[in-house]
């Protein structure tokens, strides 16, 4: 945990950002790094009211149980290492998102 899923303009660097927000979920210092998770999905079609803005949207999935300001410490902690990818034209957003601990499963499968 956490599960972060980055939404993306496709004319960005997947790379470049999905390492970003590893690079900010790892500093948050809530997670083992070896248990941060990363999925993209680029959007070829989208649209802003304000034209063609290319964006960045990432939805941290991470269990109950975190206090306020530790979701905040993440979602700052995303934010700037997005912001210092230095993007032109291109909205930034983070959101964290409790996933109720009491009904979450999970399974692994052998190699």
């Amino acid at each position: 945990m956490p599960h972060c899923i980055v939404e993306y303009a496709c004319e960005l660097n997947a790379n470049a950002v999905l390492e970003a927000v590893y690079i900010g979920t790892e500093r948050s210092g809530l997670f083992v790094p070896e248990d941060i998770k990363l999925r993209a999905q680029p959007f070829r079609d989208y649209f802003s009211g304000a034209g063609k803005q290319s964006f960045v949207h990432v939805s941290a999935r991470i269990l109950s149980g975190r206090t306020l300001e530790q979701r905040q410490q993440l979602s700052r902690s995303i934010l700037q290492s997005l912001e210092a990818l230095e993007l032109r034209n291109c909205s930034l957003t983070v959101e964290v998102i409790e996933m109720e601990r009491q009904s979450y499963a999970k399974a692994v499968s052998a190699p």
